[in-house]
This record gives structure tokens, C-alpha cells and sequence, in this order.
């Protein structure tokens, strides 16, 4: 057992290495030992000189505070408790940004890039709110604090919990990943009442504007209403739709359909959402042109390539184009419900319904 050359404040027992660091002779009445000895819990020599850093460069900003303390000065008294700092003294588990970069590194593998933003949006917020520290530190009551910055920026309910469930996601993944006891600080937190503001609700489109909308795609003929009008006929998700590939397309058979299945640029959303898609009246009309169109395989090249599926921007370019043509609370995703509308009322059985 030795310190290594490479990185002083490192040593290795059984493989295992181990950060260390002597308590400065001015501070030692903070703590209960001269020396700092914790494992990293890793074999990586360079796993191990980057949580090295860390903590070196966490401990220095810790003493300097400590020592600032520790002045007659008249500022003193507006800090916490200095005995709130020894928790992350004792911890070796990585910070809330250390811990999304593992995350994504391993998670994110094959997801969309709006994955990784949703993930790096969430750990934004809570750093701003509660500062970068190792997951195991925060405290309940800063994450019941950060839940109400999160109310009072606006965001609603489904927000909040979305964002704390992609937090709890990742803290629980890491936590397994690097072998540390159970942290449940994001679990659990009381919300509030759901509302159910039936004005917040995505409507079902009424079949008189699906048919008038269904022209005027026909009218303009390009492709974005051919994405309209496919998913207006079939009941697909928009981003269904917009990953499909001209292999995905049967015209040929006694019924035309669509083999709707998970691709590297364009996932599913569940393993039951793999399935035939019959294409009649507008759908088939919109694959037809499509696929007439198509050069590059796909059938929707402005919101798909071989790296992504723009869902999220073809989204918002048809909402924004439906707009003054739906009634209030009607988005490209009310074609979804209005299908379900339809199928219900020829008595659909509800397992071919879903």
C-alpha cells in the first residue's frame, strides 16, 4: 500500500483505490482524525484521479469556508449551521453533474438527443436551486424547497413530476452503478391535489374538422400534411409517423398497411406498440405520395435521418399550423384520441382498440 506517483492523493489497498488527505493543523478541531481516508470504489486508475480531483478541489473550498468561519466577522451568523457540511465531508458518492454524465454515458445509448437534454435540463434546475453536491447530501428539505422553486417558476404539476421522477431515475440508476447505499431524498414528495381541469386536456378532434383538415391537406400536397394526414387516418403517435422507412410500407396486399417497428433513429413507446397499421382513406393517400416522393428511404426526411427523429419539431410545426384551424385545446396528438372516438363507435372490441 502506497501513495502513487501520478496523483499524491491516492493510494491503492487490494486493488482498490482510496483517496487520502491530511487535516491542516488550523482545522483539525473539525474533525475526529488527522487524515481523510475514503474508498472510491473503483479499480480505474482514471476513474480514480478524476473523483480524486473532485474531492481535493470540494475540501479546499470546504476549509476555505471553515476558516472564514472561524473570523470575528459580523457576516458569520447569516450561514448554516456548520455541522450541515459534515455529511459531505463523509461521502464518496459522485455529484448530481458527475452522476448525469454517468448516466447518459450508459443510459443514453441509442436515445434521442432529447433525452439527454431532458436529463441535463432537470440537474440544471437543481443545481441552481440546491447547489452541485453528491447525491447522498441533499437533504429533504432542500429537495421539498427545490419542488417549490420548480411551482413557482411556473411549471405545472406533471412537470414538477417530471422532472423529479428523471432525478430519482438517475440517482437510483447511479446508486446501483457505483454499489452506494439506497437514496430516497427524491422519493415520495406530496405534490399536491391533481387537478383535473378538464381545459387542460387534450380534445378529441370533432370529424367534421378531421375531414376539413384532411382536404386542405390534399390541397396543399407536401409533406408535412402528408404527416397530418397519415396520422389523422390511422391513429399513429406523430413520432411513429415521422421514423417511418419506405421497408415499413405494404401497398401490394389485399389490405395496404404499415409494419409500424422500433428503428435505431426512433423507439417505440412500448413493446406493444409494435403492430400492423391498415392505411385506408387520407392515411393511404399520404403514404402513397410519400413514398412517391421519397429519395432517401425515409418517408419523412425533413423530420427524420438516420441519426434522430424530430418528433418534438414536427410537432411544433403542425401545431402551430393547426392552430387557427382546431378548436381550442386541439393539438396534431387530438387525432390520436379522436381515432380511439371513431373505433368505439362501430363497437370496436377494445383489445383490437388498443
Amino acid at each position: 500500500m502506497g501513495l502513487t506517483t501520478r496523483s499524491q492523493f491516492l493510494f491503492q489497498k487490494r486493488g482498490v483505490f482510496y483517496f487520502t488527505r491530511r487535516v491542516p493543523e488550523d482545522l483539525r478541531a473539525h474533525y475526529t482524525s488527522r487524515r481523510i481516508i475514503l474508498s472510491l470504489r473503483t479499480r480505474s486508475r482514471r476513474a480514480a484521479q478524476t473523483r480524486s480531483a473532485s474531492l481535493a478541489a470540494k475540501l479546499e473550498e470546504d476549509w476555505l469556508t471553515l476558516r472564514w468561519r472561524a473570523k470575528d466577522d459580523p457576516l458569520r451568523r447569516f450561514l448554516r449551521d456548520s455541522n450541515s457540511m459534515v455529511s459531505v465531508f463523509e461521502s464518496n458518492a459522485p455529484k448530481i453533474t458527475e452522476a448525469r454524465d454517468l448516466y447518459l454515458r450508459i443510459k443514453g445509448v441509442g436515445r434521442p438527443v432529447t433525452f439527454a437534454q431532458a436529463v441535463d435540463r432537470c440537474v440544471r434546475y437543481l443545481v441552481e436551486a440546491c447547489r452541485d453536491k453528491p447525491i447522498d447530501t441533499y437533504s429533504r428539505q432542500e429537495v421539498n424547497a427545490f419542488r417549490d422553486v420548480l411551482f413557482e417558476r411556473g411549471l405545472s404539476r406533471a412537470s414538477v413530476q417530471r422532472i423529479l421522477t428523471t432525478l430519482r431515475a438517475m440517482v437510483n440508476f447511479v446508486v446501483k452503478e457505483e454499489g452506494l447505499d439506497e437514496v430516497r431524498t427524491f422519493s415520495g414528495l406530496y405534490l399536491g391535489e391533481e387537478q383535473h381541469d378538464e381545459t387542460s386536456k387534450r380534445s378529441p378532434m370533432p370529424m367534421t374538422v378531421v375531414r376539413s383538415i384532411q382536404a386542405e391537406c390534399k390541397a396543399m400536397d407536401d409533406e408535412a400534411r402528408w404527416l397530418v394526414a397519415l396520422v389523422s387516418d390511422t391513429g399513429m403517435r406523430l413520432s411513429e409517423a415521422a421514423g417511418l422507412v419506405e421497408r415499413d410500407v405494404h401497398l401490394d396486399g389485399e389490405v395496404p398497411h404499415i409494419v409500424l417497428r422500433p428503428h435505431p433513429w426512433r423507439r417505440l413507446k412500448t413493446k406493444g406498440s409494435e403492430r400492423l397499421v391498415p392505411l385506408v382513406g387520407a392515411s393511404l393517400w399520404a403514404v402513397t405520395r410519400a413514398m412517391e416522393s421519397a429519395t432517401s428511404g425515409f418517408l419523412f426526411p425533413r423530420y427524420c435521418s438516420e441519426t434522430q427523429c424530430k418528433s418534438n419539431s414536427a410537432s411544433a410545426a403542425l401545431n402551430k399550423w393547426l392552430s387557427p384551424r382546431v378548436p381550442v385545446g386541439c393539438v396534431v396528438h387530438s387525432f390520436r384520441h379522436s381515432f380511439r372516438d371513431r373505433l368505439r363507435a362501430v363497437e370496436c372490441p377494445s383489445d383490437v382498440t388498443d
